[in-house]
C-alpha cells in the first residue's frame, strides 16, 4: 500500500473489474499524494476482465467513511457484484452522506443506484445502464464527466482523463 499525505481514498474492486478504470485513477491519485486503499467485499486477490490481479487489503465494511476523502468505484462487471454487498453499500452511502467524494465510472452507476444515492442527481454512465439509473431517480446525461455536488460520474475508459481531473479537483475541496 502506497502512503500519501493528502488523505485516504478507497478504490472498490471485485472480480471482472475494468483494468484501466482501476489502475489509471489509482496511480493518478497516488501521484497526487493520496493514500489509495484497495477495498472489496472481503480482503483478497481479485482479477480484472483481462485476468490482471489486484490485492484488496481491506473489506469495505471495515472502512469508516468519515476517515476517507473519497471513494472510487470502477466499472466492468465488478459493480454488479459490489452492489450486492451490504458493506460496500454502507461505505458508499456513508461517504456520500458525509459529503466525501464519490466517483463512479461505466457500470459503477449500478452501485450508486443500489446504495440509494442516485435519486435526484445528474449522472452519466455507460449507456447500457441508462435505464437503471433513470429508474433509480437520476437524471441521465451523455457526457464524459458529470459532477453533481460530491458525486462524480463518467462513461467509459476514454473518459478517464476528464474523470481523474474532476476527482482530483473535488478532493482538493474536501
Amino acid at each position: 500500500m502506497a502512503t500519501g499525505t493528502k488523505g485516504i481514498v478507497a478504490m472498490l474492486v471485485e472480480n471482472d473489474y475494468q483494468d484501466l478504470e482501476v489502475w489509471v485513477p489509482l496511480y493518478r491519485l497516488r501521484e497526487e499524494g493520496y493514500n489509495v486503499v484497495v477495498a472489496a467485499p472481503k480482503p483478497g486477490t481479485y482479477r480484472s476482465k483481462l485476468g490482471y490481479p489486484i490485492e484488496a487489503e481491506r473489506a469495505a465494511s471495515d472502512l469508516d467513511p468519515a476517515a476517507l476523502a473519497g471513494v472510487v468505484i470502477p466499472g466492468g462487471w465488478a459493480p454488479d457484484k459490489l452492489r450486492q454487498d451490504e458493506g460496500v453499500l454502507r461505505l458508499v452511502r456513508g461517504a456520500f452522506e458525509q459529503r466525501r467524494v464519490v466517483a463512479a465510472i461505466c457500470h459503477a452507476g449500478w452501485v450508486l443506484a443500489s446504495a440509494g444515492i442516485a435519486r435526484g442527481k445528474r449522472v452519466t454512465a455507460v449507456r447500457a445502464i441508462k435505464d437503471d439509473l433513470v429508474h433509480a431517480g437520476a437524471e441521465f446525461v451523455d457526457q464524459e464527466v458529470v459532477r453533481d455536488g460530491n458525486l462524480i460520474t463518467s462513461r467509459k475508459p476514454d473518459d478517464l482523463p476528464a474523470f481523474c481531473r474532476e476527482i482530483i479537483r473535488a478532493l482538493k475541496e474536501v
